[in-house]
């Protein structure tokens, strides 16, 4: 079996595959400290409650935007899974995609991990929004070269950054509010944060799609994207599951077997 990792900078997601499909899913929150040992001891109880065992994982392939943390996470499946992991972005990882930067090197491994996994499922060219701690939008051209996009900051970090720099704005959960005008504090702070960040995502694919000239597909994924589904006029499509597909496509470009 295979245990995909995606390491964000607040989320770590572990995933595992068994050829045909995956099995199970398992999020913690993002430390670059935590030890081989200390994954392990996390992950080995939800696996047991699912049924798995750390004998069945024999290979492991890993992304990360946080450098820090991979040391560890490469001991994780070298020391309890005796697997060499597959690390998104290091020399030698086929990947099958051209990119079109001026600096290849910059381009994160998460939004390519995301490019391979919109490719092939949906009709480029393609928008694929990503929002977690920083929100991006990426541009797939039609025949399937990473052309760039546009990195903007997530909607929890614009909400603490509110509740930081102002001394009376209380720290409040994103929420989709009911009315645009707020009759308080809490609820005029949900909006603008709320229909501010729909704007934001819904202004800048309108400006992407002029410059690019032609129709194009909007993919949106990460932690929080489920809260725009029917606010946003601009995504097509809502896939929670594009990063772990876009992670198995590249044990599979790498010698992987499904």
């Amino acid at each position: 079996m295979l245990l995909a990792i995606d390491c964000g900078n607040t989320n770590t997601l572990f995933a595992i595959h068994d050829g045909e499909d995956w099995q199970a899913q398992w999020r913690s929150g993002t430390d670059s400290t935590r030890t081989a040992d200390e994954h392990a001891v996390w992950l080995s109880q939800l696996m047991d409650l699912h049924g798995f065992a750390f004998k069945d994982i024999d290979a492991c392939v890993i992304s990360t935007v946080v450098p820090q943390a991979l040391f560890n996470l490469r001991n994780l499946s070298r020391r309890y899974f005796d697997a060499e992991p597959i690390i998104v972005g290091e020399n030698g990882v086929n990947l099958d995609m051209e990119v079109r930067l001026a600096r290849a090197s910059e381009a994160g491994a998460d939004r390519l991990v995301n490019a391979l996994g919109a490719r092939g499922v949906y009709d480029g060219p393609l928008i694929i929004i990503d929002s977690g701690t920083a929100t991006t939008f990426d541009v797939i051209s039609a025949d399937g070269a990473f052309e760039g996009g546009i990195i903007a900051p997530g909607i929890n970090l614009s909400m603490q950054a509110l509740h930081a720099a102002a001394a009376k704005l209380p720290r409040v959960a994103i929420a989709r509010p009911q009315k645009v005008i707020g009759n308080d504090t809490v609820s005029a702070m949900q909006s603008g944060v709320f229909w501010g960040y729909i704007d934001l995502i819904d202004g800048l694919v309108a400006r992407i799609k002029e410059e690019h000239g032609q129709p194009m597909t909007v993919i949106a994924t990460g932690g929080v994207v489920s809260l725009f589904d029917g606010a946003s006029q601009t995504i097509d499509h809502y896939d929670p599951d594009l990063t772990i597909r876009g992670l198995l496509q590249v044990w599979k470009l790498n010698g992987g077997q499904a």
